[in-house]
Formats: C-alpha cells, structure tokens, sequence
C-alpha cells in the first residue's frame, strides 16, 4: 500500500469533506481517506497496482475543487 497526500483547494465545509472523500472512496484501489479540513490536506491510502495519484486528482476535480499538485 502507498500514501499520499493532496492538497485539496475550496473546501469549507462538512459537505465539501464528504464529497471529497466519497469521490476519492469510490475509486477501485483507494483503501482509505481522511480529510482535514482545516488544512485542506486529504490523505490517501491506495493500491498503486489499481490507482494513480492523477486518476485521484481527476474524481477530486470532478467535485468542483482544485488538487495543487
């Protein structure tokens, strides 16, 4: 398993933390999400057999929000 961490921009609110997380865990390999709100960090835990940090940043983007790569 790897982990990273984005940098997600425009989140301000529980529903932005679920959107976020519910797009990120929808993802086959992503194994685990935890966002912080307050720092606008998202760590991720994934299978990079399964997943990329690009197809992550795509389904965040998708959201509305902006992943500062």
């Amino acid at each position: 398993m790897m982990q990273t961490t984005l940098d997600v921009r425009g989140m301000s609110c529980g529903h932005c933390e679920q959107a976020v997380k519910g797009a990120l865990e929808a993802l086959n390999g992503v194994t685990g999400v935890e966002v912080h709100l307050n720092t606008g960090k998202v760590d991720v835990t994934y299978d990079e057999a399964q997943v990329n940090i690009q197809t992550m940043r795509e389904a965040v983007e998708e959201q509305g929000y902006n992943v500062v790569i």
